[in-house]
């Protein structure tokens, strides 16, 4: 992986910050009785209106221009007219531009209403490993210290790390290396220097860490139908520590 030059690094921050505004739009939408397909829309006129693209929308054939993903969904949830949410449902928003050719990507899980005990309980400990993650991403560390991170923040509560996805690299392609997981060991995998930029974002289970994939062959659940939650930033690693990009 090419290190990114503080150009680089500044053009996809740009990208992310559109990412942000746009995350935060549909977050404030998704109420009871709102389609995940308006949102979907909402999503991709809000990146157009900002002149950029969505980075998901035709990306290996996805249909979609943000991910939405509702209670056992983990990620890759695909909009629909017919899918309308209700209260109590959690929602994991997943979304993604190109900007002047350089990506951002971010994801965030909220609530419609208040939700259940287990559902805040999850996502607040999702939440939480992402920041620790984040922290953890320091030029001489190694990728191990992300994952370890997650799993040390959200095993304890009885929790579980999803492996069949992972975090990545990004810039001027949406996925590039390092592969970033979400469980190991610290002091274990790639070595983290400056200017490379990482999209970290933990998924975390209420059960088991195994998911099944639907027959849309996009949307995966988890395998014992427990509730699931999402969170990401691309962040940079700089000589003077993480850098979160998607702010």
């Amino acid at each position: 992986m090419a290190a990114k030059t503080s150009d680089d690094i500044r053009r996809i921050a740009d990208a992310g910050r559109v990412v942000r505004a746009v995350l935060d739009e549909v977050a404030a939408a998704a109420r009871a009785g709102v389609s995940t397909v308006e949102l979907d829309r909402l999503a991709e006129a809000g990146a157009r209106a900002r002149r950029a693209v969505p980075a998901f929308k035709g990306y290996l054939g996805y249909p979609a221009s943000i991910c939405i993903s509702v209670n056992d969904e983990v990620v890759h949830g695909i909009p629909s007219p017919s899918r309308r949410l209700r209260p109590g449902d959690v929602v994991g928003l997943d979304f993604g531009v190109v900007l002047a050719g350089w990506h951002g990507d971010a994801a965030e899980t909220v609530l419609v209403g208040e939700g259940t005990d287990e559902a805040r309980r999850l996502v607040a400990a999702t939440r939480a490993a992402l920041e620790r993650a984040i922290a953890a991403a320091r030029a001489g560390g190694r990728t191990g210290d992300i994952g370890a991170a997650v799993q040390g923040t959200v095993e304890p509560l009885g929790l579980s790390v999803v492996r069949d996805f992972v975090g990545h690299g990004i810039g001027r392609k949406l996925h590039e290396p390092p592969q970033v997981p979400n469980y190991g060991a610290a002091g274990t995998g790639v070595r983290l220097r400056p200017g490379m930029v990482l999209a970290i974002e933990p998924m975390v289970n209420a059960g088991g860490p195994e998911v099944r994939t639907l027959d849309d062959g996009w949307t995966a659940v988890t395998a014992d139908g427990s509730l699931s939650a999402h969170f990401e930033h691309t962040v940079a690693i700089t000589e003077e520590g993480p850098e979160i990009l998607t702010l």
